[in-house]
């Protein structure tokens, strides 16, 4: 397969997933609730949106064949190169298992330190960095600017201060 087939199918297929995650996610409210915040459909919704007008535009340029992606004819993906794909889709597939176990805040630090630190070969430096600072910013960001609750499994009593302070 070509890179340009490839586009061409990813395209396409992210663009029949957007449809049905907008119709999905209209299950939920999509807008703005008094006191509460964004309904439970409106990221989904909006995100799939934007998904959807980006590959719209990736059709448009495979169409006309304009831009180098569009017009390449090279092999899409070397045979060595799928053993770190699958690496990391079983790392996310491990991730999302763990959520209900040690919750998002236990297993997203996992993920990271696998990902930046084996998998990207970056400095424990850099990868403590984001292995602390990505979650912090997911807990504010969901839980207290959004009021979206993740789920913490064994660890939610280690949040319980963090509640008292911020709601």
């Amino acid at each position: 397969m070509t890179v340009r087939t490839a586009e061409l199918l990813m395209a396409l297929l992210m663009g029949v997933f957007s449809i049905y995650l907008m119709v999905k996610s209209t299950e939920l409210p999509i807008g703005w609730i008094d006191e509460e915040g964004p309904g439970g459909g409106t990221w989904p919704f909006w995100l799939a949106t934007i998904m959807l007008i980006s590959c719209g535009g990736i059709l448009y340029n495979w169409f006309r064949k304009k831009g180098p992606i569009a017009t390449s004819n090279k092999t899409y993906i070397e045979a060595h190169v799928l053993g770190d794909v699958a690496a990391v889709a079983g790392a996310l597939i491990v991730t999302v298992a763990l959520f209900s176990f040690i919750g998002v805040y236990g297993a997203l630090p996992l993920f990271l330190i696998f990902y930046i630190r084996f998998m990207g070969k970056h400095s424990w430096k850099l990868t403590a960095a984001l292995t602390v600072g990505v979650p912090v910013v997911t807990f504010y960001f969901f839980e207290i600017i959004l009021k979206i609750i993740l789920p913490k499994g064994v660890t939610e009593p280690l949040f319980l201060p963090l509640y008292k302070m911020f709601l």
